[in-house]
């Protein structure tokens, strides 16, 4: 066996891993997950994985213990330990998942669904998120499994199925987490294989999707003083609520440590009324949108404080600032007053802050200054919403990855076979530094 310092010479053998990749982009067809039109079948990823794997498993006379976990048939989980010899020193790799967003082949320069090669550029769905980084970490068990380096940490590897959808809950890691099959991960720290650019990410954002929908009285724009106008009751109101936000979960200081680029945000991104003609002043319409909330704050607290503004504005709605001299949201004649309704998505989600006293932290860091020649830690206020769970959970979850954050969920998605080189030996330096 050799010793925990050969892990330095390791590195991402190209060999192996464009190969492996090729046949998990080749997949990708049936991998997409946007539900209830596509329901992914991960165990055509994971195949690939544990083709790899099992003729270094303890079945077979090798030192990997593998264990496939699927609570939807077809849809698994893969768990890989590399054991070592001391009880409860534990580091982990986990969150490289097995399904990816949709992609459309006509909006494509390249077809989406097959590896193709270019220099450094790897291309296809899944290379950046996250088929790339099954692939990596993949990698870097079969080589611990091959080498069998003598180390104090077991090492464990968690790909995961159902990373991109968050309404159909125990299939992937939230079940595993349920079950306790991941309860030994505690005792160290767990390092979230999801995210791009190099760099540890320190800092995500929660998320609250809203609707806002206004009524108000439909009638002819010729006699606007007989109606009440839906679209600007609309958005009067949004950005009296707007108002209110950004004044009750101003900028946070923390936000400044954790280097965030924006406070927690609130804005609209959709629109939609029923219709009609263009001289007619609808009596409905909706704004949707979401609320970024950064992990100082509550969501829960967020979206409570949202519904009161709401109820207080529908209790004096003669007081909303209105538009012009007959624009107006009571008609005391008529008895009708304009409202306004607020509803959130059932799924919120909370932000992550990582600890940055953790030894799992620092080890990154170093690692990474020490590979890819400088350390840079960010925070951005996407979300990633598996990982609070973790976190409330009681495991030290800290964050990194190899793609790119241009190509994330994008048409002609893209990585860099150098990144993935450097990603790889910023995961053995991890353990090494964390072997002491």
């Amino acid at each position: 066996m050799m010793m925990m310092t050969g892990l330095q010479d390791l590195q991402l053998s190209q060999n192996c891993f464009i190969p492996l990749l090729s046949k998990l982009i080749g997949e990708c067809k049936y991998l997409q997950n946007n539900p209830p039109q596509l329901i992914p079948a991960e165990d055509r990823a994971g195949k690939h994985v544990l083709s790899v794997l099992r003729p270094l498993s303890l079945e077979e006379g090798g030192p990997l213990r593998i264990n496939h976990v699927a609570y939807v048939q077809g849809r698994g989980n893969i768990i890989v330990e590399y054991p070592g010899t001391e009880s409860g020193r534990i580091v982990s790799f986990v969150g490289s998942h097995l399904d990816v967003v949709t992609a459309n082949p006509e909006d494509w320069d390249f077809d989406p669904f097959t590896l193709s090669v270019k220099d450094d550029k790897l291309q296809g769905r899944g290379t950046t998120d996250c088929l790339g980084h099954v692939a990596l970490v993949t990698d870097l068990m079969r080589q611990l499994g091959e080498t069998k380096p003598v180390l104090k940490h077991t090492v464990v590897a968690v790909f995961i199925a159902n990373e991109e959808n968050s309404s159909v809950l125990g299939v992937g890691i939230d079940a595993l987490v349920k079950d306790g099959l991941l309860d030994k991960l505690r005792t160290g720290p767990l390092f979230w294989i999801d995210t791009a650019d190099k760099q540890p990410c320190i800092g995500t954002a929660g998320m609250i999707v809203w609707k806002l929908r206004a009524t108000g009285k439909l009638f002819h724009s010729g006699l606007p003083h007989k109606a009440i106008n839906a679209l600007e009751l609309c958005m009067d109101g949004l950005k009296e609520i707007q108002d209110r936000f950004y004044r009750d979960f101003p900028a946070h200081p923390e936000e400044a440590r954790y280097g965030f680029a924006t406070p927690s945000t609130m804005k609209p991104t959709q629109w939609s009324y029923p219709g009609g003609g263009v001289n007619q002043i609808p009596g409905e319409c909706t704004i949707s949108g979401d609320v970024r909330v950064t992990p100082f704050y509550d969501v829960k607290d967020v979206a409570k404080k949202i519904e009161e503004y709401v109820d207080d504005i529908n209790s004096h709605i003669e007081m909303l600032e209105s538009r012009g001299p007959v624009s107006k949201y009571v008609l005391p004649d008529e008895g009708i007053r304009g409202r306004i309704f607020i509803e959130f998505d059932e799924i919120m989600t909370s932000g992550v802050a990582c600890n940055l006293d953790s030894p799992g932290f620092h080890a990154l860091c170093k690692a990474t200054e020490a590979v890819v020649g400088s350390v840079k830690p960010y925070s951005l206020t996407g979300s990633l919403p598996l990982i609070r769970e973790l976190q409330d959970e009681g495991f030290d979850v800290q964050i990194v990855g190899y793609g790119l954050m241009a190509t994330y969920h994008a048409k002609n998605e893209y990585c860099l076979l150098s990144d993935f080189k450097q990603g790889f030996k910023v995961l053995t330096n991890i353990i090494m530094l964390l072997e002491g």
